[in-house]
């Protein structure tokens, strides 16, 4: 299947194969977009006619789709080197994939797999672009979940493009592609997908790429594109096996993720870029760097820099088990309902210290819990040049209210007597009876509820509540700091960060270290803690390294 060698010494086919042309209009052989027709069979066969033509010239064919609806049923097409798709554009060319016929099996626009067709490194695809088109996936439902039911689920590719497509409503993965060498996906919406995926299953991602079956490096590009409401992560890279080596070569530049579970996932690739990316709304985190994936490998020698991470119902930053380094630069870290910077510990994958992590220059912000959290060993950290104010938002005191000022609607709370500080309930759990929802953020008398799942209509676990029900909040944490220790934080330079509050006095430490933290042979210098309720707290006290030229109140 792969493409043969071309010679620049012997001379070369001017003319394709016959009866395999290079532009096809896809009326012309059967295919017709009316909407009605079974268009499957017609659209395998001419990529079974045109990818014997590449195989016999080494020439690239192309199956242009007019507008119209083109309705894929129960099977999903075999795809072949040297043919591309491409359409009037999303909205106009649309692929509506359906097994009404064949329940049991799912239905991709396009596959090329290991376990279904062997492929492998010598048996890849190459010379694919798919472009211009939409994928609905909303006709494929499934007796059992399948991580087949993708809109294009593609392994061993070699220069793939993936351009201007919206995918939407699958029941796995929407771009779900693997292996990709010398590609590039560019300007792909992908809206709804993973919707027969409980959000713990394999796959049910926006934009899913499998990584490491070509060896230390793939070269993949993933840029401008936009993932909403998918039930796993809104962009994963995820390495397939755990003794493959963490390849390097991908960038992950000007997308947008919001409201999936994990807005973007790095589960085992070496030195992944993400960059001016923005990253809001999602349940669990901005971004995740973990050993959740098949392998249970996380990320290490990535850069995080120049991104917006906002507003996220869970941590804005995830950092768990990654054995470093890690580069986190630049970035605004705001609004999050949890910690604004997590550094903790799954209970799985590497258990060791994470070293050399740099977190420099980000702006952390009014998050819900501490500005920057270690719950897990680290070594020769740099904590330098942060700006990290009005933290631990989550500060309001425990209430519970009933009655006729009380309302409940799927997404929203309201209690016409309360007099809440905005945002003081942030990622809390809110309790109505056997009923609870997670509070996204609040004003005085409103609560925002989370979605119970990505692209939900409910925040709620059950019914929505009747009017006058009783609620309950429970309090926010006593301490809540700029930076807290608690963990051994070993070797660690924290020097020439800004830490205090200026509008709400929620920040009670500038510097915390619990008693479950250790500081040894730490830098921590050229500081400004003034501001804070105060300005630092060592229930462990720091062993050696050098602590000097820190600004406190009333220094």
């Amino acid at each position: 299947m792969s493409r043969k060698g071309l010679s620049t010494t012997v001379p070369q086919r001017l003319t394709p194969v016959a009866g395999a042309p290079l532009w096809c209009d896809a009326h012309d052989f059967g295919i017709t977009g009316d909407g009605v027709t079974n268009d499957q069979p017609a659209l395998a066969a001419l990529v079974d006619r045109l990818g014997e033509g590449y195989d016999a010239d080494g020439r690239a064919r192309v199956i242009y789709c007019p507008p119209g609806i083109y309705s894929i049923r129960d099977a999903g097409t075999v795809w072949r080197s040297g043919v591309s798709l491409i359409g009037a554009g999303p909205a106009a060319t649309r692929f509506l994939l359906s097994n009404e016929g064949n329940r049991d099996d799912p239905v991709p626009l396009a596959f090329w797999t290991t376990v279904q067709h062997g492929a492998d490194r010598d048996r890849h695809i190459a010379d694919c672009t798919f472009a211009d088109f939409e994928i609905d996936g909303s006709g494929v439902g499934m007796a059992q979940y399948n991580y087949l039911a993708k809109g294009l689920g593609l392994q061993y590719v070699v220069r793939g493009v993936f351009r201007n497509l919206y995918i939407h409503h699958t029941g796995a993965t929407g771009l779900g592609c693997d292996f990709l060498q010398d590609s590039l996906i560019d300007g792909v919406v992908v809206v709804g997908c993973g919707r027969l995926d409980n959000g713990e299953q394999m796959g049910g991602a926006g934009i899913g790429v499998g990584i490491g079956g070509w060896g230390d490096v793939e070269r993949l590009t993933i840029a401008n594109c936009t993932t909403v409401g998918n039930g796993t992560n809104g962009i994963f890279l995820e390495l397939q096996k755990d003794y493959w080596p963490p390849p390097r070569g991908f960038r992950i530049v000007g997308c947008h993720s919001q409201a999936n579970r994990f807005g973007i996932s790095d589960w085992g690739a070496d030195g992944l870029i993400v960059s001016a990316c923005t990253l809001t709304n999602n349940l669990e985190a901005g971004f995740d760097v973990s050993a959740n994936g098949t392998a249970g490998i996380a990320g290490r020698g990535g850069l995080l820099v120049d991104c917006v991470i906002d507003r996220n119902v869970g941590d804005g930053i995830s950092m768990g088990n990654t054995p470093g380094p890690y580069v986190v630069r630049g970035n605004r870290i705001s609004r999050n309902g949890g910690y604004g910077y997590h550094e903790h510990d799954l209970g799985h994958g590497y258990r060791g210290a994470a070293t050399d992590v740099v977190i420099q220059g980000n702006d952390i912000w009014d998050n819900a819990l501490d500005g920057i959290r270690i719950d897990r060993p680290m070594r020769d950290a740099a904590v330098v040049d942060n700006r990290i104010r009005d933290n631990g938002r989550r500060s309001a005191p425990a209430c519970r209210g009933s009655g006729p000022t009380v309302r409940y609607a799927p997404r929203r709370v309201t209690d016409g007597s309360a007099d809440w500080p905005p945002g003081g309930h942030r990622g809390k759990i809110l309790r109505v009876d056997s009923r609870t929802a997670v509070v996204a953020d609040n004003t005085g008398d409103e609560l925002s509820l989370a979605e119970v799942r990505p692209d939900g209509a409910t925040g709620w676990n059950e019914a929505v509540p009747a009017p006058g029900t009783p609620y309950e909040l429970p309090a926010g944490p006593p301490e809540r700091a700029g930076i807290a220790v608690n963990a051994p934080f070993d070797s660690a330079t924290v020097r020439g960060n800004r830490i205090w509050h200026r509008d709400e006095h929620t920040q009670t430490y500038g510097l915390w270290i619990t008693g479950a933290g250790s500081c040894l042979s730490c830098r921590v210098q050229d500081n400004d803690l003034a501001g804070n309720e105060s300005a630092v707290r060592l229930d462990t006290p720091p062993i050696g390294g050098r602590w000097e030229r820190n600004h406190c109140d009333g220094e």
